[in-house]
């Protein structure tokens, strides 16, 4: 493998350094720009830029596969799905997430409509890539029973007020992102950076609720270990 970063002069734990704050952060180029000079790292903020749209999508890319590697041939218990709706440019495009059931984002996907087709296709890509699960939860859009009657899943359909809050909260950090970024600009842009933002939030993702002080700081050292040598 070739190294990715044999045409930059910058060193790699930089380039790391500045895709990781602004991807797993809601902070603006601008403000990732401003960060770093307080490091004593000069680097425009069309830098942070032109880094994050190219190294981006290939730590997601890492991170995932190693992710679906160590999860192959386990169970899927439960599985969360939502959708939100995201405006760009004037026009209401729909952001739908699957959840497993330990927080962790599995597919995002951005599409028009929220229909039966839009629903189907989201769910073929989900189980394509992590197979199906014993129970989805999801709320009570009717595109979801007539998608899971069409793949013959609508017996494993969970909806309840309250069943389906994992997802919701999941919402929570994209959302902050979009105010950060003054709203996308296009549906691409959205695909890109939720994929990409999905990945590293699972990366970073501890559960710090379920472990005491130690145990989580142990696991946030290790995550940010790994981090640093991706594309190495």
């Amino acid at each position: 493998m070739r190294n990715p970063f044999r045409y930059f002069k910058t060193s790699p734990e930089i380039i790391r350094l500045t895709v990781m704050m602004y991807v797993r952060f809601p902070l603006s180029l601008r403000q990732v720009e401003d960060l770093l000079h307080e490091r004593g790292i000069d680097v425009s903020y069309e830098t942070a830029r032109a880094w994050w749209i190219r190294f981006g999508p290939m730590f997601a890319a890492e991170i995932r596969k190693k992710h679906l590697a160590s999860v192959r041939g386990l169970p899927q218990w439960r599985w969360h799905l939502d959708e939100v709706f995201v405006r760009i440019n004037g026009e209401i495009h729909y952001l739908w997430r699957a959840v497993d059931h330990e927080g962790e984002v599995l597919e995002a996907f951005v599409t028009k409509r929220r229909n039966r087709r839009a629903t189907l296709r989201f769910l073929r890509k989900a189980m394509k890539r992590h197979g199906r699960p014993e129970v989805i939860v999801t709320d009570c859009l009717r595109s979801y029973g007539a998608a899971m009657n069409a793949i013959g899943n609508a017996s494993r359909q969970q909806t309840g007020r309250w069943l389906n809050n994992r997802a919701e909260n999941s919402n929570q950090p994209i959302r902050r992102r979009e105010r950060a970024m003054a709203r996308f600009r296009s549906a691409a842009s959205l695909q890109k950076f939720a994929s990409i933002h999905s990945s590293i939030h699972n990366h970073f993702y501890q559960e710090r609720h379920l472990y005491s002080r130690q145990d989580f700081k142990l696991m946030r050292g290790a995550a940010l270990t790994e981090w640093r040598q991706l594309a190495a």
